[in-house]
């Protein structure tokens, strides 16, 4: 499975990004896709996740109302639209997908440790 992920770039703070994330390798649709980030000195920390079919959604406390993620599964891609942001945004975020099928169509874990596949991350630096 790769993944790879785009669109970071540098933004001043209430601008908007959208990131994108592109998987190869096996059936996209099959699987719940997140986005994590990491900020110098910093562990990685969840973002959002949205599952397999797209009907279902997660997001960290600090995004939620300014981040959505959406995916389409003709391209095999996942999106994270990112608005209002602040400079607390900045970070490498990567997106991530979890290595086996899980019967629950709605499974949507937020967990790192969940995921077994990782992209290599995109910087998004927000200026204040």
């Amino acid at each position: 499975v790769q993944l790879q992920a785009s669109g970071g770039g540098l933004v001043q703070a209430g601008d908007s990004l959208r990131l994108s994330c592109t998987a190869s390798g096996r059936s996209f649709s099959s699987y719940p896709m997140g986005w994590f980030r990491q900020a110098p000195g910093k562990e990685r920390e969840f973002v959002a996740v949205i599952n397999r079919n797209g009907v279902s959604e997660k997001y960290a406390d600090s995004v939620r109302g300014r981040f959505t993620i959406s995916r389409d599964n003709t391209k095999s891609t996942v999106y994270l639209q990112m608005d209002e942001l602040k400079p607390a945004d900045t970070a490498v975020y990567s997106c991530a997908t979890t290595p086996r099928f899980h019967s629950s169509t709605f499974y949507t874990p937020s967990d790192p440790g969940d995921y077994g596949y990782w992209g290599q991350g995109t910087q998004v630096t927000v200026s204040s």
